[in-house]
């Protein structure tokens, strides 16, 4: 059963989600940041837990994570950075499972879901759980009505992707391209196959991995997307405002004006 803000998302138009880091680069910077998603027309917020060891990232998120380390985040940090945030969308948690499973006095995810629940979070995205290994957590987002989203790469196999749909709920983030996260200047043809091979799968589908502009997002969901996830080309905001010391409100507004921009594209890309 799919957590019910994550299904009202998805259920007018294209959903725009946007990914950063909390705490990059300071906890009080970073919720100002989060919430200029909100304010530009968000529909979910996708929010790093940073693990030391990241997967699939590329330098720009990368280069996030360090700072969030750097500035201090932590896991009980991070859970009440979400009770401080002031937005009104769902809360994507996008962590790694060791973070997950260390977490509490009890061995397995249950103490980590059940605490993630209680400041707001609405689900997961796991980059490093094999579909193998994924029960244990599956059940206990079941218990506390939490979504589990799983990553399909363009190399993701029939069977395994059956084995991944199965398991998801809320929406399956579907890797636009081969390789790492990071903004391109084109969108990747294996976007098109990729969900051509869904299109029978009863889940909404997001893509990432590579937008950045309005135009990118229009091509996504004229192309049967149902959502659009954008994390690196908003982190390099982020990162350009740390290497000019630009006071916070700027990249602030920055981030506002290419989240309406990124929004507008995915609307006109369904019409």
């Amino acid at each position: 059963m799919s957590n019910p803000a994550i299904d009202a998302a998805f259920a007018d138009e294209p959903a725009f989600i946007p990914y950063l880091a909390a705490g990059d680069p300071s906890y009080e910077a970073s919720l100002e940041y989060v919430e200029a998603l909100a304010r530009g027309g968000a529909d979910i917020i996708e929010l790093g837990l940073p693990f030391s060891e990241p997967i699939a990232e590329g330098s720009t998120i990368q280069n996030a994570i360090v700072r969030s380390l750097q500035g201090g985040m932590t896991v009980g940090r991070y859970f009440e950075f979400v009770t401080d945030l002031d937005v009104d969308v769902p809360v994507v948690c996008m962590t790694y499972y060791n973070l997950i499973y260390q977490y509490g006095d009890e061995s397995g995810p249950e103490p980590f879901v059940r605490k993630a629940k209680s400041v707001g979070i609405d689900g997961f995205v796991v980059p490093d759980l094999p579909a193998e290994e994924a029960d244990p957590l599956r059940e206990a987002c079941d218990r506390h009505g939490l979504d589990l989203v799983f990553i399909v790469a363009p190399t993701t196999d029939d069977e395994r992707l059956d084995r991944l749909v199965s398991l998801s709920s809320g929406y399956l983030y579907i890797q636009a391209r081969l390789g790492v996260t990071g903004a391109r200047d084109d969108v990747s043809n294996e976007t098109t196959s990729s969900l051509d091979r869904l299109a029978d799968y009863d889940i909404p589908k997001a893509v990432g991995f590579g937008i950045k502009t309005g135009e990118h997002a229009r091509d996504i969901i004229a192309g049967g997307a149902d959502g659009i996830i954008v994390g690196s080309a908003l982190v390099d905001i982020i990162a350009e405002g740390t290497e000019t010391d630009s006071p916070t409100e700027e990249p602030a507004a920055e981030l506002e004006s290419l989240c309406q921009e990124l929004k507008a594209g995915a609307l006109e890309g369904a019409q």
